[in-house]
């Protein structure tokens, strides 16, 4: 960064993001699945501690951070309490070691090559957010890693406005709860969340995308593993004999109806094989299945059943077994019923000049489970965006009004 002096949220982020805290779902058994996750999560209780946060904690056995800033309010009033949570780590997709932030200044809207000699580009095309950005900063990397702004965007500015309060006691305010989770790239991010503990009337993920985005909407979400058994004989006798279970694997994948995420957008749901891995004797299918709505969610598990069920028809024998779990729900079925919590994050965007713009997730959040679990939590944008790859970038002064919104939304909580 070159010694220049940027705002308390930037000079977090491109503190935390060269701390690598990438997650393995190879490991998602135990909680936290690696254990460089605890680098960010002790500097993290350190921080708020030196800050003055109060009952500062760290869950040490499965690497959770909570901290309060009391209310301080002169009369005193019922106001409710209001949660900020972000998750500490980052997508096994891409490597998050050795992180090299740079920072683009007065961006002139093109794409931008981020490695020249591995030719890796991060195109407008692709990205349309980054049309937002012209003549603003924004933080990229060599190429060679994710940035991690998915959530260490989230956390800096969590971090950011706490410090805020903190060091301005002359703003009264109500009870801000704050708690970063490990794990959320694998699914675990919320396993072993303390929802009391935590103390927040309701709250809010902050782990989104683009200034000014709200969602309480996200997909209903299944995984699901395929094992195929087949036979193995020499290929020189092999007629009638052997049954290619590579060859079976991609006969289920072909029966899928074709709503794969790269021809999906919005609303519609998905089928998504995420690896495939094995040989003649054994395969195994890793692939989730995502829709927004309950039914056609339904729907689209049983057709997954269907096809396992006419394949063992077929082959006389049952050499296709299928593993589905659960894994999370829409949780507008639950914040619809509290949509005032929505409309006060929407008044703090306007209150700051940010148009809201209500989308749904195509994916997940901490607060989907949260959510069902007893604690309403919608989602909100953190001004980054290509998260899980090469491409990651945030907007700095995007990440700088998201600071002032989460401000804005505590003191709208209690009349301010």
């Amino acid at each position: 960064m070159s010694g220049k002096t940027y705002s308390t949220v930037i000079e977090n982020f491109m503190r935390y993001v060269k701390i690598d805290t990438q997650s393995l779902e190879k490991d998602s058994a135990q909680t936290p699945s690696t254990e460089k996750q605890r680098d960010l999560a002790c500097l993290l209780r350190d921080e708020l501690s030196e800050l003055g946060a109060s009952n500062v904690r760290y869950d040490e056995e499965h690497c959770y951070v909570y901290a309060e800033i009391p209310a301080n309010l002169l009369i005193k009033k019922r106001v409710p309490s209001i949660g900020f949570i972000a998750h500490i780590d980052t997508s096994e997709a891409v490597s998050g070691a050795n992180v090299k932030p740079r920072v683009i200044e007065n961006y002139n809207g093109e794409d931008i090559v981020l490695n020249e000699a591995a030719n890796i580009v991060t195109r407008v095309s692709d990205f349309p957010m980054l049309k937002e950005c012209k003549g603003k900063s924004i933080i990229v990397t060599d190429g060679n890693t994710l940035l991690g702004g998915d959530d260490k965007a989230g956390v800096a500015e969590i971090m950011a406005m706490a410090e805020y309060f903190l060091k301005h006691p002359e703003i009264k305010h109500g009870k801000i709860c704050i708690g970063f989770t490990p794990d959320e790239e694998v699914g675990n991010g919320v396993e072993y969340f303390d929802i009391k503990g935590f103390g927040a009337d309701y709250a809010y993920t902050v782990d989104g995308g683009a200034l000014g985005d709200i969602n309480y909407e996200c997909f209903n979400a299944a995984g699901a593993t395929l094992t195929v058994r087949g036979k193995s004989v020499h290929p020189g006798g092999a007629k009638n004999i052997m049954k290619n279970a590579v060859k079976m694997a991609y006969e289920f994948i072909s029966m899928l109806p074709d709503e794969c995420p790269e021809n999906t957008e919005g609303y519609e749901g998905f089928y998504h094989v995420d690896s495939i891995h094995g040989d003649v004797e054994k395969t195994t299918v890793e692939f989730i299945i995502r829709d927004h709505d309950r039914e056609k969610f339904a729907q689209r598990k049983q057709i997954v059943r269907d096809c396992v069920e006419t394949l063992n028809g077929k082959y006389g024998e049952k050499l296709f077994t299928l593993e589905l779990k659960e894994q999370y729900r829409n949780m507008r079925e639950m914040i619809e019923k509290e949509l005032y919590i929505i409309d006060n994050v929407a008044r703090a965007m306007k209150r700051v000049g940010v148009e809201p713009k209500i989308s749904p997730i195509r994916g997940g959040t901490d607060g989907a489970r949260l959510s069902f679990d007893g604690l309403l939590c919608p989602n909100i944008c953190t001004g980054s965006d290509g998260h899980h790859g090469r491409n990651e970038f945030a907007c700095i002064e995007d990440m700088e009004t998201i600071v002032e919104i989460l401000k804005h939304i505590v003191l709208l909580s209690c009349g301010e």
